[in-house]
C-alpha cells in the first residue's frame, strides 16, 4: 500500500522516509482514524480550480515531479482506467496538501488518546491504571509508542482486556528505550503474554520496576519470563502477588535472583505453594546483598522455611522491611530460626501477624526484637501467646523509641500485659499509631493509658473497636482532649463496642468537636447487632460541623428514624460539606 501520510513537497522528505521506514504505525493510523484512500478523495475535488489553474504550465517546475510521485501511487493503489490519471491535476496536489496539513501529529494523536479516556497526557508517565481499556485500546496505543520516545513509566493495571493483546504493545517497546516501570496487576496476562513480555526484556535494558501480580495465568509459566532476563539487568522491585506461583517458579524465582544483583524489593506474597521451595530461594537471596524490601506474606511457609530464610538474613544487612505474616505453619520455629535476625541494624517494619507464635517463640522474640534499634513498625496481631506469655515483650518495647507503629489487636492482652505495655508506651515519644482491637480487657481499663496517651503528641491513629469499652472510657478520650492532649488524632476506631450506653455516647459527642483534625471515625455496632440511634444523634451532627477535616464517619447497624436520616442526608448541602456516611 502506497503511503499518503505527509505531504510530497522537497521541505517534508524527511516525513516521507520516515514514513517509509515505519509503514506499520501508518497503516494503524488508517485503521483507527477512518482515512479513505487518496483517489477517492481526489474524485470529490470540485472543477473550480481546475478553471482557475487552466493555463499555467507546471510541467517544468517542482510541480511535475509532485505529480509523477501522485502519478506512481495511484497506479501503486489498483487505479486501471487511464483516464483517471490524465484527469489528475494541480487541484488535487493542493487538496491532498490541505488534507495533510490538517491531520494530526503523533503528539496531538496521543493527546486525543488521552483525552477519550478522561486522563491527562505526559510524555514520561503513561498512567492508563483502571481505564476499561479494550484489545482496540492497546493496538492504537502501540502506534503511538515512536512518538514517546521520553517515555518512563506506563502503568495498564486493572484492565482485564489488556489479557491476549500484549503482544502488541511490546512489539513496539523498543521506541521507548527508556522505559523503567511497568505495572500490569490484574490483567488477566495469558501464557503467550508471559512470553511476550520475556522477549520484551531483550529491548526494555532500562527496566527497573516490574509489577505482574494478581495474574493467576503467570503460576507455573514464569520460567517463560525469568530466562529472558540478561545478565546483570537494572531489575530494581520486582511484585508477583497472588499469582498462583509453583514450587517450580519458585526454583525460576531463584534464578532471577542470579541476574539481578541491584534488586531492592521482592513481593511474592499471597503465593501460598511457593513455600515449599522457600529453601533454594533462600540460598540465592545472598546474590541480591542490596535488598531493603522482603514480603513472604501467606506463603506457605513452614519451619523449615523459616530456618532457611533466617540463614539468607545473614547477607541482607540492607533490608527495611520484613513480612512473613499469615504463615501459621512456622509457628514453634522461631527459636531455632532467629540467630540472624536481630543482627539487621536497619531493620524499620516487622510483621508477624496471624504466625501462631508459641510461648517458646515468645521467650526468643523477647529477646530479639528489643535489639532492633531501627524499628519503627510492629505487628504482632492475632498471635494470642503475645498477651498470654509471661515474658516481657510488650514492656522491652521501651528500647525501640523510634518505634511509630505498634499493632498488636487480637493478642490475648490482660490487664498485667495492657500494664506492662502502657508503661512501654511512655519511652515511645514518636508514637503515631497504635492497635489494641480485639482485647477485651481494655474495656474499663484505657485508663491504664493514661499517661501513655498524655506523652503520645504524635498519635495519628487509636484503634479500640471491640475491646469491650464502657462509657468512662469515652469519657477518658474526651478529657483527654479537653485537657490539649491527642491533638493531631485523625483516625479514631471504637466499632464493635456495644456495651457504650446511650448516656456515654451522648458525652462522646458533646466533646467530639475538639477533635479539630479527625478525619475518620468509626463508631458501628457489631455484623449481628441493631440499635436504636437515640438523643446523642443530634449532638453528633453538631460536632460533626466543628470538624472541618472529617471525611468518613460509619454508623453501621444504627437504626435511624425517619427525621435522623433526613438530617443526615442534609447535612453535607446544609453545612457545604462532603462526608461519606457508612450506614
Amino acid at each position: 500500500m502506497s503511503c499518503l501520510t505527509y505531504p510530497t513537497n522537497p521541505e517534508s522528505a524527511v516525513k516521507t522516509e520516515k514514513c517509509e521506514r515505519e509503514p506499520q504505525v501508518y497503516q494503524w493510523k488508517r485503521q483507527f482514524q477512518g482515512k479513505k484512500c487518496a483517489p477517492e478523495k481526489r474524485k470529490e475535488q470540485p472543477s473550480a480550480i481546475k478553471q482557475f489553474f487552466k493555463g499555467f504550465d507546471f510541467g517544468k517546475s517542482e510541480g511535475k515531479d509532485r505529480r509523477e510521485i501522485e502519478e506512481t501511487e495511484i497506479s501503486n493503489d489498483g487505479a486501471d482506467d487511464p483516464s483517471e490519471e490524465e484527469e489528475l491535476s494541480v487541484e488535487d496536489g493542493l487538496s491532498h496538501l490541505t488534507s495533510e496539513a490538517e491531520s494530526p501529529s503523533g503528539e496531538q494523536r496521543f493527546n486525543q488518546f488521552m483525552e477519550k479516556l478522561g486522563k491527562k497526557p505526559s510524555s514520561k508517565n503513561l498512567d492508563l491504571n483502571n481505564c476499561a481499556l479494550t484489545a482496540a485500546d492497546i493496538t492504537e496505543l502501540a502506534s503511538l509508542l515512536p512518538f514517546l520516545p521520553e517515555l518512563e513509566e506506563i502503568s495498564l493495571s486493572w484492565n482485564g482486556c489488556v489479557g491476549g493483546t500484549l503482544k502488541a504493545l511490546t512489539a513496539h517497546l523498543h521506541h521507548v528505550n527508556l522505559l523503567k516501570v511497568l505495572r500490569l496487576n490484574n490483567c488477566r496476562l495469558t501464557a503467550e503474554d508471559v512470553i511476550s513480555l520475556g522477549e520484551a526484556f531483550e529491548i526494555v535494558s532500562q527496566l527497573e520496576e516490574l509489577d505482574l501480580s494478581w495474574n493467576s495465568n503467570i503460576g507455573g509459566k514464569l520460567s517463560l519470563l525469568t530466562k529472558k532476563l540478561q545478565e546483570r539487568c537494572k531489575l530494581k522491585c520486582l511484585k508477583i502477588t497472588d499469582c498462583n506461583l509453583t514450587a517450580k517458579d519458585g526454583e525460576s524465582l531463584a534464578e532471577l535472583l542470579n541476574v539481578t544483583p541491584n534488586l531492592e524489593i521482592l513481593d511474592i506474597s499471597i503465593n501460598k505453594n511457593i513455600g515449599c521451595s522457600m529453601k533454594i530461594i533462600a540460598q540465592d537471596l545472598k546474590n541480591v546483598p542490596g535488598l531493603k524490601e522482603l514480603n513472604l506474606h501467606m506463603c506457605g511457609l513452614k519451619q523449615d522455611s523459616l530456618q532457611g530464610l533466617d540463614t539468607a538474613l545473614q547477607h541482607l544487612a540492607e533490608i527495611r522491611k520484613l513480612d512473613i505474616s499469615c504463615n501459621r505453619e512456622i509457628g514453634g520455629g522461631f527459636k531455632a530460626s532467629t540467630a540472624h535476625l536481630a543482627s539487621l541494624k536497619n531493620l524499620e517494619v516487622l510483621d508477624l501477624h496471624q504466625c501462631c507464635v508459641t510461648e517458646e517463640d515468645m521467650t526468643v522474640l523477647s529477646q530479639v526484637i528489643p535489639l532492633l534499634s531501627s524499628l519503627q513498625e510492629l505487628n504482632l496481631s492475632s498471635n494470642k501467646n503475645v498477651g498470654l506469655s509471661s515474658d516481657p515483650l510488650l514492656s522491652r518495647l521501651r528500647f525501640l523509641p523510634k518505634l511509630r507503629s505498634v499493632t498488636i489487636s487480637n493478642c490475648g492482652l490482660g490487664e498485667e500485659s495492657l500494664s506492662s505495655l502502657a508503661e512501654a508506651a511512655l519511652h515511645l515519644p514518636e508514637l503515631e499509631i497504635l492497635d489494641l482491637s480485639w482485647n477485651k480487657c481494655v474495656g474499663g481499663n484505657l485508663k491504664l493509658l493514661l499517661g501513655a496517651l498524655k506523652l503520645a503528641t504524635e498519635i495519628q491513629v487509636l484503634r479500640l473497636s471491640s475491646c469491650n469499652l464502657v462509657a468512662e472510657d469515652l469519657a477518658l478520650l474526651t478529657s483527654l482532649r479537653q485537657d490539649g492532649h491527642l491533638a493531631r488524632l485523625q483516625k479514631l476506631d471504637l466499632s464493635y463496642n456495644n456495651n457504650i450506653s446511650d448516656e456515654g455516647w451522648a458525652v462522646f459527642c458533646q466533646g467530639l468537636g475538639a477533635f479539630k483534625e479527625l478525619s475518620e471515625l468509626d463508631v458501628s455496632l457489631r455484623p449481628s447487632s441493631c440499635r436504636d440511634c437515640g438523643p446523642w444523634f443530634g449532638e453528633l451532627l453538631a460536632a460533626l460541623a466543628q470538624l472541618p477535616a472529617l471525611a468518613e464517619l460509619a454508623m453501621q447497624r444504627w437504626a435511624l428514624s425517619e427525621s435522623q436520616r433526613k438530617q443526615m442526608e442534609g447535612f453535607n448541602q446544609d453545612n457545604k460539606r462532603n462526608i461519606r456516611f457508612e450506614c
